[in-house]
């Protein structure tokens, strides 16, 4: 993991300042209190993977909160997935207020208000994952109706293997390479997935629905087909036998994306993974562009550079 932030190494009147410019570039804008400013202490360290991020705090008691005005000065669009490893910490958002302790998981999303705080005789301890709201395949309203939840491993499989696979990356200083940062990420936000799905099954039955499970059967289609040029929602369509409209209506059901969204995401994800991977260094961008789905070169660059905010050829060089 990179370390941040240290407050260790800075004058202790200029700690929570320090903290708060932190915390707004490295995680998301809010604003943040203490309850004693000069006897606050915190630490920072990331790990990048991919388009998601794994951070490991400890700090002092403090309150946070992100109102409209902080959202609308910055919005990540992401969801935050913390586990709780020290401390008492209570959270409300979207309605629904909890506290939690040590071995608690929760969600929130950064497009959302909501206010924190940690209560803690020693210095708390988060682990926090965060990732873009997009790469969740889940329904918004659906999950906005978990955020501010307790989603406690206990007994539940799924959750203890998220909870256990957070504190792995956190607690293991072995530097991981740029490929495989992108496989932690797609385990990660897929360990995210199915808990999330774990919940909402005993909330929403539907998920288990006939649709649900064409939707599946769509996703796994795209997945395989990402190579033709000629695959979009009508080719989609015919393929499953179903209606234009009613494939559209599968996706307002069960994703946050359009179909065509999709389509470009998953072709851009699947460029970003093939440009760091050493095994197809011997690739030109061309012809991964075409594997990828795409004719023209040129569109592809404009494409990946728009999604990444860095040119194909230099996101191969850098990583």
């Amino acid at each position: 993991m990179i370390n941040v932030f240290d407050s260790a190494t800075i004058p202790v009147r200029e700690r929570l300042d320090a903290w708060w410019d932190v915390a707004d570039g490295s995680l998301m804008p809010t604003t943040i209190h203490s309850p004693d400013p000069e006897a606050f202490t915190a630490r920072l360290s990331v790990l990048p993977l991919g388009q998601a991020q794994v951070a490991s705090m400890v700090y002092a008691s403090l309150s946070s909160r992100r109102s409209p005005k902080d959202i609308r000065r910055s919005d990540p669009e992401s969801y935050q997935f913390a586990l709780i490893r020290a401390g008492r910490q209570g959270i409300e958002q979207n309605g629904t207020s909890a506290v939690f302790q040590r071995g608690d998981l929760v969600i929130y999303d950064s497009s959302r208000p909501f206010e924190a705080v940690v209560s803690a005789t020693t210095p708390a301890q988060t682990v926090l994952l965060q990732f873009p709201r997009r790469m969740l395949p889940l329904p918004a309203d659906q999950v906005a109706a978990l955020c501010g939840t307790s989603l406690t491993p206990g007994s539940d499989g799924i959750a203890r293997l998220l909870a256990t696979f957070l504190t792995t990356l956190t607690d293991n200083r072995t530097p991981y390479t740029p490929p495989d940062a992108l496989r932690l990420e797609t385990v990660v936000v897929d360990l995210t997935t199915a808990v999330l799905a774990h919940h909402l099954d005993h909330r929403n039955p539907p998920l288990r629905s006939t649709t649900h499970t064409l939707y599946l059967r769509i996703i796994a289609f795209i997945d395989d087909n990402l190579h033709d040029p000629h695959l979009r929602p009508t080719t989609i369509a015919a393929a499953h036998q179903i209606s234009l409209r009613y494939l559209h209506r599968i996706f307002q059901r069960h994703h946050p994306d359009t179909v065509a969204t999709h389509i470009r995401t998953r072709r851009l994800d699947k460029a970003r993974h093939h440009l760091t991977d050493p095994h197809l260094t011997h690739l030109t961008i061309a012809t991964i562009a075409r594997r990828c789905g795409y004719t023209r070169p040129a569109d592809f660059t404009r494409a990946f550079h728009h999604h990444t905010g860095t040119p194909p050829r230099d996101y191969r060089n850098n990583t």
